[in-house]
């Protein structure tokens, strides 16, 4: 006997992680990045901080405006070749029913079956059938640009008061390594929590955003410390 199960799947979580895991990234690399860069040029504390202060504001706002137009623009492709599909379903339906039969050819079904398959689903819903099958577009994943801007501004926030917290904590002598080493566990926790929602290796999600967060904050306090020596 038949028993139906719960599948569980993740790529209803696509527009959102993607657009979480971005913000807390580049919150925590490019916040931390400025603490350490600014921090190696000789800065005092107060500086370092409204520095990182002014980083994670802007930070966010940027990430917000960009995560929006970005994903407008997708939609707006989405939308436009959905209205395009419309016009050509009022129009020519019988070549519409045609392609998206050669679409189920292409997939494996033979050609009866095909006909049968695109007549049925064309019936229930044409233009549904077309923009999924034709053109990749689900209501699972259409884009959503508010959504995508909040969760980027939210995260990229969340992500820079870390590193900014724990300069606040942390005595000047010792700021540059406790910045850097807490700021890189954070980045490697980050990275095995969006690997694990999205069902990847979490060690490989892990070391992949440590590898890159290490290679940026080292590049900054290099820079930092250079020109802290030329720079009057």
């Amino acid at each position: 006997m038949y028993r139906s199960h719960r599948e569980r799947h993740r790529t209803d979580r696509i527009g959102w992680l993607r657009a979480a895991v971005l913000g807390a990234n580049d919150g925590i690399v490019s916040t931390s990045g400025l603490v350490v860069g600014v921090a190696a040029a000789s800065a005092t504390t107060h500086d370092v901080f409204v520095a990182g202060v002014a980083g994670l504001v802007a930070g966010a706002m940027s990430m917000a405006a960009g995560e929006y137009v970005s994903v407008s623009s997708q939609s707006d492709t989405e939308r436009a070749d959905i209205e395009r599909e419309r016009k050509e379903l009022a129009t020519d339906v019988e070549h519409e029913r045609a392609e998206l039969a050669a679409i189920y050819v292409k997939r494996g079904l033979d050609q009866s079956l095909a006909k049968q398959v695109s007549k049925q689903l064309m019936a229930h819903d044409a233009l549904g059938a077309h923009a999924r099958d034709e053109l990749g577009i689900s209501e699972r994943l259409t884009a959503r640009p508010v959504q995508a801007a909040f969760a980027s501004a939210g995260t990229f926030a969340l992500g820079a008061a870390m590193p900014l917290l724990t300069a606040l904590l942390t005595p000047r002598p010792y700021l540059i390594p406790v910045v850097a080493g807490i700021s890189l566990v954070f980045l490697a926790v980050l990275g095995g929590l969006a690997a694990l929602a999205g069902g990847a290796s979490v060690v490989g999600g892990a070391w992949r955003v440590t590898f890159w967060g290490a290679l940026a904050l080292g590049t900054t306090a290099a820079v930092g410390a250079l020109f802290g020596k030329v720079m009057p």
